[in-house]
């Protein structure tokens, strides 16, 4: 384990976990995730091993069976798990999320049956909030939720879902229309439990995941859609027991989706300057090692300082989070850094590799498709900035 990436002030307990992490992702992730990958296989033991491990109740409350560990050690592990295989760390991405907001915004008899299930990982959450028109504009939702006496009635289609085939609990927003004075406060969580995999839900009546999504990276993971045509949800399944507050319980959770992709992009860059520093160290031309050419060294030095910076950035903003403060900007900026910079680094570990690269034998192949996802996942690099500068301007508003 080399010096870069390291963060001051862990506990001994935080150390702990991540030693742990590192040698699961080392001994049972890194040898098969090419394989996998390249298969488009869901990693089941894989899964299997981080239940094991209590990875999928992290960040719940001890109270209902979890760790009750920090927004930090959670982004700091999923840091780990993506530099073995960035796939599995979607697995757990959604899960966390559900779960965060289960517990800052659910009813006691909500947190009481969830969290629990979700902490041994025997219910596994996906996050449901985009759709096919939808992109970065949330008040333009379509999919609505009509009252009908003790229940609500739910049509339209859902787009993204990351897990939405292997999930049992999908947290869905949807547009009410109860009499809120802006489009944001006329929105809803539902929170819909359903059997794993696809096409008519069994359980369910009305609700249908299609089947995956075909993707250029970020395989092994299943990525869907979610119709609903009439589907029947109890008024108690709504996330808090009142409506309208689907919009900001949503975007609470988006600012954690944040920390995590800056975590992700922070784990994959991180493995793309191992595999670049390594290979320079072996691959020989014009009659040494191409690490000692300047040119390399300079790219090496570069890719090395962009790993440092994304890192240090999303630790910050995690730990902003961790405080109870609003972390919009820092979350914003981490994740706006994060996802550019592995962009970068990914690329220029390709370069070092030459066209041993292009190979489909070599990781760096992998993770080169891997990297375009986080440009975009939680809100592209243009949202990111529009959240900063408003921020911004809040921040240094001067007097009129």
């Amino acid at each position: 384990m080399g010096r870069l990436a390291q963060t001051d002030g862990l506990t001994e307990i935080q150390r702990d976990i991540l030693a742990t992490v590192r040698e699961f992702v080392d001994k049972e992730i890194i040898p098969v995730a090419t394989e996998l990958e390249h298969k488009d296989e869901y990693p089941t033991a894989i899964v299997e091993g981080m239940k094991q491990l209590g990875l999928f109740g992290l960040t719940i409350p001890e109270e209902y069976g979890g760790l009750g560990e920090s927004l930090l050690t959670y982004a700091l592990v999923v840091e780990e798990i993506a530099r073995g295989w960035m796939s599995v760390s979607g697995i757990v991405n959604t899960h966390f999320i559900v779960a965060h907001m289960i517990n800052a915004h659910g009813t006691q008899e909500q947190k009481d049956y969830f969290l629990p299930k979700m902490a041994a990982g025997e219910i596994r959450g996906a996050f449901s909030m985009s759709e096919p028109a939808l992109g970065s504009d949330v008040a333009a939702i379509s999919t609505k939720g009509v009252k009908d006496g003790d229940y609500y009635v739910l049509n339209g289609q859902k787009m993204w879902l990351t897990n939405g085939g292997t999930s049992t609990l999908v947290a869905v927003l949807c547009k009410t229309d109860e009499g809120g004075s802006t489009p944001y406060k006329n929105m809803t969580t539902f929170l819909i439990e359903k059997t794993p995999g696809f096409g008519a839900n069994p359980t369910v009546p009305g609700l249908t995941v299609p089947g995956k999504i075909e993707k250029m990276g970020y395989k092994g993971v299943d990525t869907t859609e979610l119709v609903l045509q009439d589907v029947r949800i109890p008024a108690d399944r709504i996330l808090g027991g009142v409506p309208g507050k689907g919009f900001y319980q949503m975007m609470d959770g988006v600012e954690v989706g944040r920390v995590n992709v800056a975590a992700r992009g922070c784990g994959v860059a991180r493995r793309a300057f191992e595999l670049g520093i390594s290979y320079a160290q072996q691959r020989t031309t014009f009659g040494k090692k191409i690490a000692e050419h300047q040119a390399i060294q300079f790219k090496l030095a570069e890719m090395a300082t962009k790993v440092e910076a994304a890192h240090q950035m999303m630790v910050m903003a995690a730990r902003k989070k961790d405080s109870g403060e609003r972390n919009d900007l820092e979350a914003g900026m981490a994740k706006y850094l994060a996802s550019e910079y592995c962009k970068e680094v990914v690329e220029d570990a390709f370069r070092i590799h030459g066209g041993y690269g292009f190979s489909k034998e070599y990781e760096i192949e992998r993770l080169y498709r891997e990297a375009p996802m986080l440009l975009i996942g939680e809100g592209t690099a243009e949202i990111q900035k529009m959240i900063v500068g408003r921020r911004l301007l809040e921040e240094y508003k001067i007097a009129q």
